[in-house]
């Protein structure tokens, strides 16, 4: 796969690990870089790309050319008839953090299975439950290739996380990076409540921000649903955002719109990952719902 530059116009890059440091026993961070980083649209929270890992055999991902007319939809076509053998796993990611200067992005990885540092093939990982992400990051080294879609302004949701009253954030261990992003983008002394299910304690990031931010971290299976339904919430109008297991994700948001009274239109959401199914598989009823509801939200 040909790099892609900045004026090529198509947000497709080919980038390679620079660095890799582990943050906790199940989180650790890549940074990709590409000369073409150092003018991508970056500068806003909870910034989207998409990445593709070699399948076992390749050094690196195999995939389409930049389409010479910028058509996304064509390059998706040509990516999908791809054959299955060779078609790169593909999954999706928040940006943690970019350096403009070095040309870099960090992407944190959380390991599903295992702590960081542990061994395992390729077969013991199925055995495990873990995905070809878990397993590339486990191996990651300075050099290895990946390749990188967006982020792009073209299909960028907006996110102000300081545009209500006060913020709630709510996010499991998935999507703890993304969250981080946006607690770094409140405003001076906003107002914010963050319920964050993680691992256990070992697993907590405190997130820095120059928002008024109280963070209540919840271990193990401790319910996400359950603590937010429990919470006594501040008064006000808030900007919600919600992120993780998608059928948690629906239900928070059915809880606080239809129970709390709080304003669809002020409540972004995404279910990141869902229970015994990956990206790979077909999206259900529910998921197209939820994506047609998203799509709304961006045109209105």
């Amino acid at each position: 796969m040909p790099p892609a530059s900045p004026s090529s116009g198509f947000p497709l890059r080919r980038v390679r690990v620079t660095a890799v440091r582990p943050l906790t026993p199940r989180m650790v961070r890549v940074t990709l870089g590409d000369p073409s980083l150092v003018g991508a649209p970056l500068a806003r929270p909870d910034a989207q790309v998409k990445l593709y890992f070699p399948r076992a055999g390749q050094t690196e991902p195999e995939l389409p050319a930049p389409d010479p007319d910028g058509d996304v939809m064509r390059w998706y076509a040509a990516y999908g008839a791809l054959p299955e053998e060779r078609r790169p796993w593909m999954r999706s990611y928040t940006v943690r953090a970019h350096d403009p200067a070095a040309g870099t992005v960090d992407v944190d990885f959380l390991l599903h299975g295992e702590a960081y540092g542990e061994e395992r093939t390729e077969e013991e990982g199925e055995r495990y439950g873990e995905g070809p992400a878990t397993r590339w990051a486990r191996g990651a080294r300075p050099g290895d290739v990946l390749g990188m879609f967006g982020p792009s302004d073209l299909f960028a949701a907006p996110v102000d996380p300081g545009a209500g009253d006060w913020t709630l954030l709510v996010a499991d261990a998935c999507a703890l990076p993304a969250l981080a992003t946006l607690a770094e983008a409140l405003p001076p002394g906003h107002r914010a409540v963050a319920y964050v299910q993680v691992a256990d304690a070992a697993e907590e990031q405190p997130p820095a921000s120059p928002g008024a931010l109280t963070v209540h971290w919840l271990h193990g299976t401790q319910s996400l649903l359950d603590a937010v339904r429990a919470a006594v919430l501040p008064d006000g109008s808030p900007y919600v955002w919600l992120a993780g297991e998608a059928g948690t994700v629906r239900a928070l948001r059915r809880h606080l719109v239809e129970e709390r009274g709080v304003d669809r239109r002020a409540v972004d959401f995404a279910g990141y990952w869902r229970r015994r199914l990956t990206q790979d598989d077909a999206p259900t009823p529910q998921d197209l719902a939820e994506a047609r509801e998203r799509l709304a939200g961006m045109e209105g």
